[in-house]
């Protein structure tokens, strides 16, 4: 089982490239599931098809033949209306058993981000349940991504923090709870089942807030295997007139900002680039002349090749560690570090991550850190000596 993320700043292109690239890898035999979590869905606009919350098969030859691609749309708030209430009413009662009063449990209980949380969950059920080998998932724009990719391993620190961590004595419904969001920890930060596909658009603000997301995604533990840029100005080449000093003077912005990326360090074979369109790319033969283009005769899942670096190596040196984290950095980031008892809480950018430190160094005390072109590089001391 493959699954792909793909995200993006609002209005980049993302839910098109993701129904091309489920078309794609369907195209090549692949049975492909392709589901959108973005509250505002347009995946059905994309195929020109209608699209409900349960998968239904794709009719991409126009003549109702099998394809081997499915579609479906989550409707994370007819999911909340189903689930989360009585789960909510059973923590309630946990929590004021645990010695909150009730107007505390009750605040407790009202938790951000549970329509984006079930509607990850539902992914996850569809991935495991169904009979698909890859799974695409149109994500909602980039802020509304990593809030719910961080909300698996923030929801189940939140459950071990109320209680403990004793979940033996939660009721049946949050102990699966907290179960199901470890799995969806696990399903997110394997590199060999999940990854992402960020798609930008080559102009400075989108890059930016990419670049950004790259290091979120990265302190996550998340792996990203391709980077998209889409709606390049074609070159005008020895057209004339003003049309074409208009396009050839569009592109050189462009290109200037596909150079800066490569300046920070993302080599040309791993941007994918595309073309702006005419028209709009709808219907499954549209979508499949955009795949052809992105991929040509190479495999969708390949991604870019670049190896998954580790988020944490560690090399013994003298006198105590050598801790590298691996996250992207960009010139001028806002950096801090901070030993929360056996944890590194990392914050970059305002993006913060409690990372659970190797049990060689939760004895040692962190003396000094600095960057370099593969992220942030940590020393300690042997031990944690006096606070």
């Amino acid at each position: 089982m493959r699954i792909l993320l793909f995200t993006g700043k609002g209005g980049v292109g993302k839910t098109t490239l993701a129904a091309a690239t489920a078309l794609a890898l369907a195209g090549r035999g692949r049975k492909t599931l392709v589901v959108s979590t973005d509250p505002a869905h347009s995946l059905g606009d994309a195929f020109g098809a209608g699209l409900g919350s349960e998968p239904a098969e794709v009719d991409v030859r126009g003549d109702g033949s099998p394809a081997g691609l499915w579609a479906a749309q989550v409707d994370s708030r007819s999911l909340a209306d189903r689930s989360w209430h009585e789960l909510r009413r059973e923590l309630h009662t946990v929590l004021a058993g645990a010695g909150l009063d009730l107007l505390d449990a009750e605040e407790l209980t009202v938790l951000p981000g549970v329509d984006e949380l079930l509607a990850l969950g539902e992914v996850r059920r569809l991935a495991t349940h169904g009979p698909w080998d890859t799974v695409v998932v149109d994500c909602g724009p980039t802020a509304e991504t990593l809030r719910l990719l961080a909300l698996p391993e923030a929801m189940s620190g939140y459950l071990n923090r109320v209680h403990g961590g004793r979940r033996r004595r939660m009721a049946d419904s949050v102990r699966r709870l907290g179960a199901h969001l470890d799995a969806l920890r696990e399903l997110l930060t394997d590199p060999a089942v999940t990854t992402v596909r960020l798609v930008l658009t080559p102009e400075r603000v989108v890059v930016a807030e990419a670049r950004r997301t790259l290091t979120s995604l990265a302190l996550r533990g998340i792996a990203v295997d391709g980077l998209i840029v889409n709606r390049l100005m074609p070159a005008p080449g020895f057209w004339r007139g003003s049309a074409a000093n208009w396009l050839r003077t569009r592109r050189a912005q462009q290109d200037a900002v596909l150079g800066e990326l490569r300046a920070a360090g993302i080599r040309p074979g791993e941007l994918a680039l595309v073309e702006h369109r005419a028209g709009e790319p709808v219907g499954p033969a549209a979508l499949g002349h955009l795949a052809h283009e992105l991929y040509g005769s190479r495999d969708p899942l390949s991604g870019n090749g670049k190896p998954v670096t580790p988020l944490l190596r560690v090399q013994a040196v003298d006198g105590g560690f050598r801790l590298r984290v691996a996250i992207p950095l960009e010139q001028g980031s806002a950096v801090d570090l901070a030993r929360v008892e056996d944890d590194l809480a990392i914050t970059v950018d305002g993006y913060r991550r409690l990372v659970a430190l190797p049990v060689t160094l939760r004895p040692c005390r962190i003396t000094g850190a600095e960057s370099d072109a593969e992220g942030l590089v940590v020393t300690l001391a042997g031990n944690r000596g006096p606070k």
